[in-house]
């Protein structure tokens, strides 16, 4: 899938890091490309997308922090070479306020939490305060360089509230979302205080589109909207009283092409030189990985030393070279792994090696790709074993460096990439016997084995490489932009609303059909609690005195409660989803035969429902029963909601009853009541030449299908739906009869 904007505007990446590295020489600055899976996909991508579009660097800016302070005195300049030389702007910090950032919630909190080591985290006030801070400054500096059509493209965890900050101060505008990181399990995500959670769960969804590595993490995502928000999903789509997100899956891949150039160039081949001069004819095993407790280093050199002792063959045959790239040395836990990790280097080369053999040979530096992919070529096998990682570019690395087509991937379950690279040998890294065997295994393999696993690895990576995974982000990003456009077009505001309000004072007879529960007013937990306040009275009473108007009532409330709240009212009202009809001053009647008897059998199993579930209740009317959730768990109660409908399907295959899910209800009602009963009731006593009906649920597609296709049909929410146009939510239908009753009849 290709990207197929239609519109011209720019795209906006916004990240922690720019992707320029910045240092203070001693004639200024130094400007250098940063490294980092982040930098180097979305870079890849957009020097493709240059090449596509030749000129300057004008369709697109990339916004962050540069790494360092900024002395005021050198911002200007600093900022103007960013921005001409390189397409990028900076979001100058203090160095508190970006130790209070990094350092704080992003390092101490959810790098910890995301990847389920929920030990080390920390929950800190001052540094949350440290968090909001710094998005909305990043907030401040999208706002100053944005303009009408641009994209905004917000990365990683550091920056989890800013799609939220950015739809408050543009709703229009075009965003995307994408975690690089795991997101993990609700069990997990839940420890984090409940205000902290519902704002980061809020600030995400303030995307259009929110991507992740993997189902997996998208699920656990979409699990905790659920529990914590009270917000479900259709198949990936999050319904917002506004508008739409989908959240999707988008496996992060490399630029497959320059690895294999690289693997051919000259420098590689000097590089693989050295390394087997050093290898002296063993077979080798690569473990590269940058500092972090989430790697597994120290566990996998464990592992190693466990296939020392258990394979005694393999001694003197085999080396691992262990790359171990630095990473936060000031933190005091990080350096307290690199002395373990080189504890256990010396332990087992002491333990294991001769005067002819290093068991392992150690490197703790920063590598270039060229030594990288050197390293690669030659190493029969690649041990990568994260205890949690939310993709690992370095296991796609090495098959896409293999052009040989020999060699074999040891990979973590745990890694992100194991979803995609099947033909790896899977490991849990907690389990050092699994990786003790999988190493033997793949020192082993045959080489026909080797070249079939490794062919479709590199198959399915050259297809879904980085570039066709940032356009496949991009180009969903548009899809779901263009389906909340489509919905906005339907809304009655403005000009339509106008037109309404014109069709509405010059009809001769006019007739309006509204449902009450989420459409007259919000939903409550309690039923009763929806009774309607004197605001709303007075605007219906001013429609029903308005001349040759007619209001009515449809709704799937009890009689009673109706009689009792809006009897007293000049306006027709529908119980039961068309049971009962009444006239003002008038009796109740039945518009069909209707026969209820069917309520004996089914009330005991909508009661054991009711006691399976806490916070359910039975609701019994007069020819229908309804099971309601609203106030139970909203993980299980949907699960308790789909296995009562099934049940209540099979028992009444063989009679003409229906059984019906909505907001958070279960119901059964008799085959022939729907609302288009009342639709149909008060369009042939009315004979209206202008028709307004209004509803938010599946009962009400019912009246809007038996109404005639010029009717003022509208759906509250965005949803698909039989019904010409919408309304956001129930404010908003008030306020749209509200303006009716202040414009009288020409």
């Amino acid at each position: 899938m290709t990207q197929t904007a239609s519109h011209t505007g720019r795209l906006i990446i916004v990240s922690n890091r720019l992707p320029i590295t910045i240092k203070r020489s001693d004639d200024g600055y130094e400007y250098h490309e940063s490294a980092g899976g982040l930098t180097t996909g979305v870079m890849t991508y957009l020097r493709k997308r240059k090449t596509a579009k030749p000129g300057s660097n004008d369709d697109r800016l990339w916004i962050g922090w540069p790494g360092m302070p900024i002395p005021n005195a050198d911002r200007e300049e600093v900022t103007k070479t960013l921005r001409d030389d390189y397409g990028a702007v900076p979001v100058h910090l203090s160095r508190k306020q970006g130790e209070d950032f990094y350092l704080g919630i992003c390092n101490n909190t959810l790098w910890p939490l995301f990847h389920y080591f929920y030990v080390f985290a920390t929950f800190d006030a001052e540094q949350w305060k440290a968090y909001e801070e710094t998005n909305r400054i990043f907030c401040d500096e999208v706002a100053r360089v944005i303009r009408p059509g641009d994209t905004v493209w917000v990365h990683d965890y550091h920056l989890m509230l800013l799609p939220g900050m950015l739809r408050e101060r543009f709703p229009q505008l075009r965003i995307g979302f994408f975690l690089h990181i795991p997101f993990p399990a609700y069990e997990i995500f839940r420890m984090l205080p409940r205000d902290w959670a519902r704002a980061i769960l809020n600030g995400v969804l303030g995307a259009d589109l929110v991507g992740f590595h993997t189902h997996d993490y998208a699920q656990y995502y979409l699990r905790c909207v659920l529990r914590l928000l009270g917000i479900d999903h259709t198949l990936g789509t999050v319904q917002l009283e506004d508008r739409v997100v989908r959240v999707e899956t988008f496996p992060m891949g490399i630029d497959f092409d320059r690895f294999a150039e690289v693997t051919d160039s000259q420098a590689v081949a000097e590089a693989k030189e050295d390394l087997l001069a050093s290898l002296q004819g063993r077979r080798s095993i690569l473990s590269v990985d940058r500092l972090d407790y989430t790697k597994g280093i120290a566990a996998r050199l464990e592992a190693y030393e466990c296939f020392l002792e258990e394979h005694l063959e393999w001694r003197g045959k085999v080396t691992l070279v262990a790359i171990v790239v630095p990473s936060r040395e000031a933190v005091a836990q990080y350096d307290t792994m690199k002395q373990r990790i080189d504890q256990l280097v010396g332990t087992i080369n002491g333990r294991f090696g001769s005067h002819n053999w290093t068991p392992i040979l150690y490197q703790y530096r920063q590598l270039s790709i060229e030594p990288l992919v050197a390293a690669y070529a030659v190493s029969d096998v690649a041990l990568v074993t994260p205890l949690r990682d939310g993709m690992n570019l370095i296991a796609k690395e090495y098959v896409a460096s293999r052009s040989d087509e020999q060699g074999v991937l040891i990979l973590s379950e745990m890694a992100g990439a194991a979803s995609e690279l099947g033909e790896a040998i899977p490991i849990n890294p907690n389990n050092k016997h699994e990786i003790v065997e999988a190493i033997h295994t793949a020192l082993t393999m045959e080489p026909e084995e080797q070249r079939r696993r490794m062919r479709g690895m590199r198959h399915r990576l050259q297809v879904y490489n980085v570039i066709r995974w940032a356009e496949d982000f991009l180009s969903t990003l548009e899809a779901t932009w263009g389906e909340r456009h489509h919905y906005e077009r339907i809304i009655v505001a403005g000009d339509l609303r106008r037109q309404l309000v014109d069709a509405y004072r010059s009809a001769k007879q006019r007739l309006i059909l509204t449902d009450y529960d989420g459409t007259l007013v919000g939903f409550y937990g309690d039923p009763l609690m929806s009774k309607p306040r004197e605001w709303l009275l007075s605007i219906l009473t001013k429609l029903a005195e308005q001349d040759k108007t007619k209001v009515a009532l449809v709704s799937g409330r009890v009689k009673n409660n109706l009689e009792e709240w809006l009897g007293s009212l000049d306006v027709g009202l529908v119980a039961e989803h068309g049971a009962y009809i009444r006239e003002p001053g008038e009796e109740w009647k039945t518009p069909v035969h209707i026969d209820a008897s069917w309520k004996e059998q089914l009330r005991p199993i909508f009661q054991m429902a009711a006691d399976r579930l806490p916070g359910s209740f039975v609701e019994e009317k007069d020819f229908s029963l309804v099971w309601h959730y609203r106030m139970s768990n909203p993980e299980l109660a949907p699960q308790r909601a789909r296995e009562l409908s099934d049940m209540l399907t099979q028992f009444t295959a063989n009679i003409n009853i229906q059984v019906l899910q909505g907001a958070r209800v279960v119901e059964v009602r008799n085959g022939r009541v729907n609302k288009g009963l009342g639709a149909d009731y008060f369009m042939d006593y009315v004979k209206p030449d202008f028709v307004l009906a209004v509803g938010d649920d599946w009962t009400d597609e019912d009246l809007f299908r038996a109404l005639p296709e010029s009717a003022w049909t509208i759906k509250v929410g965005l949803a698909r739906s039989n019904a010409r146009f919408a309304l956001h939510n129930h404010k908003e239908v008030v306020e749209l009869l509200e303006e009716l009753s202040q414009s009288p009849p020409l």
